[in-house]
């Protein structure tokens, strides 16, 4: 079988990227395949996570051994088939590249095609310019800061008339250019 994963940043706006690979490649294999079509190094530490419908971080498939002492299975990215934590279309991810400031892409299994193999990762689809690989945490927050509104005073969340439900709506509004509907 052959996934096909569509990729976004919440980020940049006008990114994507398209990757097919077999269902029986590891997720080292599309970690490589990612990064390859980013223009990423390879030196730093990443993580997928499986995520449920709405990108709440469920299952994580470490670059690494974290020798985490749980009961809880370690799922490391080299061991780890596709087809062991992927099964259905819609599936969603989420490929955590810096790890330090939590940044990320968002992705979706978007078509498996069944009957057919594919010996290595394909990109088929690049648009826009990803963002940078690494932020230091001054960088980050000069941009949290310049994207903040100023019509927010620091009684904001505890108004009386904040609805948190309607972040849910406008705050995963990009995200939604996932949808079968969203052409590209």
């Amino acid at each position: 079988m052959i996934y096909k994963f569509r990729i976004v940043s919440d980020e940049v706006d006008n990114f994507r990227r398209e990757i097919c690979i077999d269902s029986d490649a590891t997720f080292l294999d599309l970690h490589d395949a990612i990064l390859d079509s980013v223009g990423f190094t390879k030196d730093q530490m990443t993580s997928f996570f499986i995520c449920d419908d709405d990108w709440e971080k469920k299952t994580e498939i470490t670059l690494v051994d974290m020798g985490k002492d749980s009961d809880e299975d370690t799922w490391i990215m080299s061991s780890t088939r596709l087809s062991e934590l992927i099964e259905d279309e819609g599936q969603r991810l989420v490929f955590v590249f810096d790890y330090m400031t939590d940044r990320m892409f968002f992705m979706e299994l978007k078509e498996i095609e069944t009957g057919k193999d594919l010996d290595a990762p394909i990109c088929t689809r690049k648009e826009g310019n990803p963002p940078q690989q690494t932020m230091d945490f001054e960088e980050l927050e000069k941009k949290n800061a310049a994207n903040s509104s100023s019509d927010l005073d620091e009684d904001f969340y505890g108004d009386e008339t904040y609805d948190p439900s309607e972040l849910d709506e406008e705050g995963f509004a990009d995200l939604n250019m996932m949808d079968d509907d969203y052409t590209l």
